[in-house]
């Protein structure tokens, strides 16, 4: 390390998943697999709104928005976990796990607000459909997508400036896969409450604030779509349940990891694996197959693709 920040730690230690041959090999399967899976599906939505005139809409584009988010959750921490599994020494830079830090928290601060964003979109076209096109515009859309990266570089920035200058001078092991705040701060080698809490005041106020927020906007859909002027109250509900069940599965880690006084090396694991790798995947599955136009869409770029390599 440099003698700016006064550290001797020049790298950390992970201490990764487990010991076990037979588990090791189970996750590399399933994480390469899912890893694999996430990617493709969530290319194939960003692909296919792109692609079709018809999904040109402020809904598609925020989705798209989303999946492109989905790759980069699905690549800050899952390809080096799968190295990691059968290394012996699973050792990263002070650098690289600072890198690490800085994009998955920029990263989950932009997912928080496109999903808020995303409640917003169906509030509006629920609410008032008469007035959506006029509210959800282009530009609007696109604000939207702007104010969702500055406040997750703003969110992750915060943080690390206060992290960054912390003195580590061992122990430099992790007891995780990945770099995150609450670990890596316990490793510094001086009095870190206050910085601990202004990580929970940051990460976990925001994750169990936007949360709340989103949980009022759907309430707020559900008692619309109960009143009896309201038409399409079943597409809206299908719609409404597609967006919940993406709340819970991206939140519900997030607020436990972030909030919860008594974290649990293995479940604190266990839920990493869940939000990094699998998370992504059933995302793009959810609002794929619950979705008719988009599962029109995907057949149709799929056969242009098939006729395209059919005729080369």
């Amino acid at each position: 390390m440099d003698g700016g920040n006064h550290s001797v730690v020049s790298e950390f230690v992970f201490l990764g998943l487990t010991n076990s041959w037979e588990t090791q090999f189970l996750l590399f399967v399933f994480s390469s697999m899912f890893y694999v899976a996430s990617m493709m599906g969530n290319s194939l939505i960003m692909l296919t709104v792109i692609s079709d005139p018809h999904l040109h809409s402020p809904m598609y584009f925020l989705l798209a928005n989303l999946s492109f988010i989905d790759l980069g959750v699905s690549s800050t921490i899952s390809p080096r976990m799968i190295y990691d599994l059968f290394r012996k020494h699973k050792v990263i830079s002070f650098g690289g796990c600072i890198t690490q830090i800085f994009f998955l928290h920029v990263i989950g601060g932009v997912e928080m607000v496109l999903l808020i964003a995303m409640a917003f979109d169906r509030c509006v076209a629920i609410c008032k459909p008469l007035h959506y096109l006029t509210i959800m515009s282009q530009k609007m859309c696109i604000l939207l997508l702007v104010a969702a990266w500055i406040i997750g570089l703003i969110h992750s920035v915060i943080q690390l400036v206060f992290v960054i200058k912390l003195p580590f001078c061992g122990p430099n092991e992790l007891d995780s896969f990945y770099c995150d705040f609450p670990r890596f701060i316990k490793l510094a080698c001086t009095d870190t409450s206050r910085l601990e809490f202004m990580v929970i005041a940051n990460s976990g106020f925001i994750s169990l604030g936007s949360f709340f927020i989103l949980l009022i906007s759907y309430i707020f859909i559900l008692i619309t779509i109960r009143k009896p002027s309201s038409g399409g109250s079943s597409k809206a509900l299908s719609t409404l349940s597609t967006h919940v069940m993406v709340v819970i599965l991206f939140f519900g880690p997030c607020v436990f990891v972030y909030v919860w006084p008594h974290p649990t090396s293995h479940l604190d694991k266990f839920l990493a694996i869940f939000e990094e790798i699998f998370t992504p995947f059933l995302n793009s599955v959810i609002y794929t197959f619950r979705n008719k136009e988009m599962k029109v869409a995907m057949r149709k770029v799929c056969n242009q693709f098939f006729i395209y390599r059919k005729i080369l």
